[in-house]
């Protein structure tokens, strides 16, 4: 179990669609460890696989006191009802944006053994259960803004310290072995 960095926007896994979990495995259980100690550690409510830079379909999640992990989601809208309040994303750090998505959802999917899951939510569970599974689509929260606050958000996340930064600087790693003669 290890706190792993966060993607940010701008990294290409965030618009990868993730592949479905064949294999529910150690390396599952320790996705999911990683998962939950990397949200833990930034106080997120949700924390998506493509979020550490891993390409399958698995999050975790803690809201209302509810803690846990759903493994390849599908999500089922029960009624029409909608909601439209903040939103904000660990991989866009700091900013909050009004979205709105479905009242009500319950997701389908398994746990890391591969056991049956359905986890109904409302208000600010059924947002995150949404807001996770986009991540898995390659869909991030500011795609389903409206196009004024999309536009304010670009503008702001542009305009962000961590984005203007560019994030860590690349790890250029030196051959070990002597060099001798040029290169033409």
């Amino acid at each position: 179990m290890t706190v792993q960095p966060i993607r940010l926007f701008g990294d290409p896994v965030l618009r990868t669609p993730a592949d479905p979990v064949q294999t529910f495995d150690k390396e599952l259980r320790r996705l999911v460890a990683d998962l939950l100690d990397s949200m833990r550690e930034k106080s997120g409510a949700g924390l998506a696989a493509p979020q550490l830079g891993v390409g399958l379909r698995v999050f975790t999640f803690d809201v209302d006191d509810v803690e846990g992990h759903i493994v390849n989601p599908v999500l089922d809208f029960p009624d029409e009802e909608e909601q439209d309040g903040p939103e904000g994303c660990l991989s866009i750090p700091g900013l909050y944006f009004d979205t709105k998505r479905r009242q009500n959802v319950i997701a389908k999917g398994f746990n890391e053994y591969g056991d049956p899951l359905q986890i109904v939510g409302t208000g600010l569970m059924a947002r995150c259960l949404q807001h996770e599974t986009d991540h898995l689509d390659g869909v991030l929260f500011v795609d389903r803004l409206d196009a004024e606050t999309k536009r304010a958000a670009m503008k702001a996340i542009r305009e962000s310290e961590w984005f203007a930064q560019g994030g860590p600087a690349p790890v250029v790693k030196i051959s070990p072995a002597e060099l001798h003669g040029t290169i033409r």
